[in-house]
């Protein structure tokens, strides 16, 4: 299976579906618990039958979904089909699917000696220090719960925030999500990168990126 670029995946419109970091994302609204289970284990069936499994999470009210294609740490036909069939499943369950509040979190840490402090996070955060293709170099969660922490290699001498968040966003949600946040007292620093990412900060100048599949390799 060949890894798919955001525009073939953008291609397929998946209704209800947000292309973020490597995966599909979606969340399906079921009300109750026992609705939920429902769904999961109709989502699980359907797993089984296609080989091809998906990583939920059972809340009381919703159940979150991420599908990636692990062997190539990306989204695959294999992915595609499969959100298919779960948007199937909760069409059959009379519940919605939607990515509006979906998102996914990283931790950028601002640091002229990445090689010398990536083994401290690694080990505080009981994570993995990936580095090579694919990866740049970074501290993941071999269980996939907690953010992915990356190092942003900056100069020594220069003045800089140590830690910024990345939120990955759906290109849809990044209009209203950038319109709150100015609303609640923050401020654009640059839009120079758009549509890969905006650059916002809080009215201490703590800053965020919002982040898209757009625009990028």
């Amino acid at each position: 299976m060949s890894k798919l670029t955001g525009q073939r995946i953008e291609a397929e419109r998946l209704d209800g579906w947000a292309y973020l970091l490597g995966g599909l994302q979606t969340r399906i609204h079921t009300k109750d618990f026992a609705t939920g289970l429902a769904v999961v284990n109709a989502i699980g069936a359907a797993a089984e039958e296609m080989n091809h499994h998906p990583e939920l999470t059972l809340r009381r009210t919703h159940v979150d979904v991420r599908l990636t294609s692990h062997d190539e740490r990306a989204v695959t036909e294999r992915d595609i089909r499969l959100a298919r069939a779960i948007s199937s499943v909760a069409a059959d369950a009379g519940v919605r699917l939607e990515c509006s509040g979906v998102s996914q979190l990283e931790l950028a840490l601002d640091t002229p000696g990445r090689d010398v402090i990536a083994p401290f996070w690694a080990a505080v955060l009981a994570m993995e220090h990936l580095s090579g293709p694919g990866f740049g170099d970074e501290v993941r969660d071999p269980a996939g719960v907690l953010p992915t922490v990356w190092f942003q290699t900056s100069d020594g001498g220069e003045p800089h925030q140590r830690w910024h968040l990345d939120i990955w966003l759906d290109p849809a949600q990044v209009e209203p999500r950038m319109t709150a946040a100015l609303a609640a007292g923050g401020t654009l620093v640059s839009d120079a990168e758009a549509p890969s990412f905006w650059v916002l900060a809080d009215p201490e100048g703590n800053r965020a990126c919002l982040c898209t599949w757009q625009a990028r390799d």
